[in-house]
């Protein structure tokens, strides 16, 4: 990339050598509806359909979706929007579902994002591909201060402010879930790192899930450069898992087309 592609603004083809891979194969039981999470609507477009508008408008040179339930409903909203699909036909975790992906991956850097995270702006994603960029990282991380993080994953840093490890909600110790450093599930990674460590990683958890998150554990023990960028706009992280999810997102996103419109 030229130093244009590293800019704080996002461009239309600054980021084409970048792949964008949407996680969107959960069902979202906490949403109490038979639809796929990622199929509900905010303000009059799906989820993931947020997702990769703003994929468009950072420049990305390749979208890939990962699906699963309700597989042929999402491909048929998505494949009109220019993004490619793949199947995780068993929901493992989120490191069994960038694994799916990998074969369709063309990029040098890919970027995971979620599929009911619709509130992300291109200008942070931007800032994460730069920072990326310009560290020759092979991770780097989005992390957002919450006041209440219950639920979130927890971002573990060293004394310099560096990222060491993620460690999720469930699987937190006391100490840890009192960190307010939490995970918005947005990174950048190198691809070949990326894949690598997946295909190491084991489902040693409470959940027996592959987590996408121990790649960064592995980075790190590795001595391998991991980034972080932190947001303090904790709706730009705002992930929907409930209707209660839904409804804030809907209020949030009122607001800022309404600041726009001034």
């Amino acid at each position: 990339m030229n130093n244009a592609d590293l800019s704080t603004a996002p461009s239309a083809t600054g980021h084409a050598r970048v792949t964008a891979v949407i996680l969107a194969a959960g069902k979202g039981t906490r949403m109490g509806s038979d639809k796929a999470k990622v199929l509900h609507d905010l303000a009059g477009k799906s989820l993931v359909a947020h997702v990769l508008d703003t994929c468009k408008r950072l420049g990305v040179g390749q979208s890939v979706v990962v699906v699963g339930w309700q597989r042929e409903a999402v491909e048929a909203l998505v494949k009109p929007l220019a993004a490619e699909c793949v199947l995780q036909d068993k929901q493992l975790g989120t490191g069994h579902a960038v694994l799916c992906a990998e074969p369709a991956v063309r990029g040098d850097t890919v970027i995971v994002l979620c599929g009911d995270c619709p509130m992300t702006p291109p200008e942070l994603l931007n800032e994460l591909v730069s920072r990326h960029t310009k560290t020759k990282a092979a991770c780097t991380g989005v992390a957002a201060r919450m006041a209440d993080p219950s639920g979130y994953g927890r971002m573990l840093t060293d004394a310099q402010g560096r990222l060491v490890r993620i460690v999720e909600h469930k699987d937190a110790t006391p100490e840890q879930r009192a960190i307010t450093l939490i995970n918005s599930g947005i990174y950048a990674f190198d691809r070949a790192h990326l894949f690598r460590c997946l295909k190491n990683v084991k489902p040693a958890n409470t959940q027996g899930e592959y987590y996408l998150t121990d790649v960064v554990a592995m980075l790190v023990n590795e001595g391998r450069p991991v980034e972080l960028v932190v947001t303090d706009d904790v709706a730009s992280v705002l992930g929907v898992n409930t209707p209660a999810d839904l409804a804030q997102a809907e209020q949030l996103y009122a607001k800022r087309q309404a600041a726009a419109a001034r």
